[in-house]
């Protein structure tokens, strides 16, 4: 492939990504028209997943495909339980319950961290890069209308204390998806992941949004 497939990826998973972040949920929650209770409801969905992801990093760590992904300083799951205990209090895991959506999502991830590294590296690619990226707007309006410290308790998800330079990260993070050990097909099989994980996502908002629909 003469394109990167850094951007080969990105420009594959577009509309995907488009779908996902522009659901009715994410934006009434952008735009201030959910209360916070949506908010935490969120937060307990992406614990789902980040688990998954990062419960399976330790046996992938030198996976010749998804080894050089692994990174710690990524690592989200003990920022999603401070910022869960902030907003659900100290019992908070009593109350943890995943949507369908949601079970069905952290499945998959933990069904390529077993079976396809490959697989595992999409999902991968889709939520941290997101993270970095687009979760900053989140964190933003999520202090700006629910009154959370900048950087503090409640967003802690979105901080990446360990990360000096996003930017910087973010670009040696897309030279090793150039350097992937794959080959063309399984390079597409990847991509194909990739839109499946903007999928998962798309259908965890339609939950939420169906349970926190706006009144009219």
């Amino acid at each position: 492939m003469d394109t990167p497939f850094s951007t080969l990826i990105r420009v594959a998973s577009h509309e995907q990504h488009t779908e996902a972040e522009t659901s009715t949920f994410m934006s009434d929650l952008l735009g201030g028209r959910l209360g916070v209770e949506a908010y935490a409801r969120y937060t307990e969905q992406l614990w789902f997943v980040y688990r998954a992801l990062e419960d399976a990093a330790g046996s992938l760590r030198d996976d010749p495909v998804a080894g050089p992904f692994i990174q710690p300083e990524l690592f989200r799951t003990p920022e999603l339980e401070r910022d869960l205990a902030h907003l659900r209090g100290a019992e908070w895991r009593d109350g943890l319950r995943p949507l369908p959506a949601t079970t069905a999502y952290a499945a998959r991830v933990g069904e390529c961290a077993r079976s396809w590294p490959a697989g595992y590296v999409a999902h991968h690619y889709t939520r941290y890069l997101g993270d970095l990226s687009g979760g900053q707007i989140i964190r933003d309006k999520a202090e700006r209308t629910w009154g959370f410290a900048r950087k503090g308790d409640g967003v802690r998800f979105y901080v990446f204390e360990r990360i000096a330079n996003p930017a910087a990260f973010k670009r040696g993070y897309r030279e090793l998806l150039d350097r992937v050990n794959a080959d063309d097909l399984e390079k597409q099989r990847i991509i194909d992941e990739c839109k499946r994980a903007f999928d998962f996502n798309g259908a965890v908002f339609r939950e939420l949004g169906a349970e926190f629909p706006l009144s009219a």
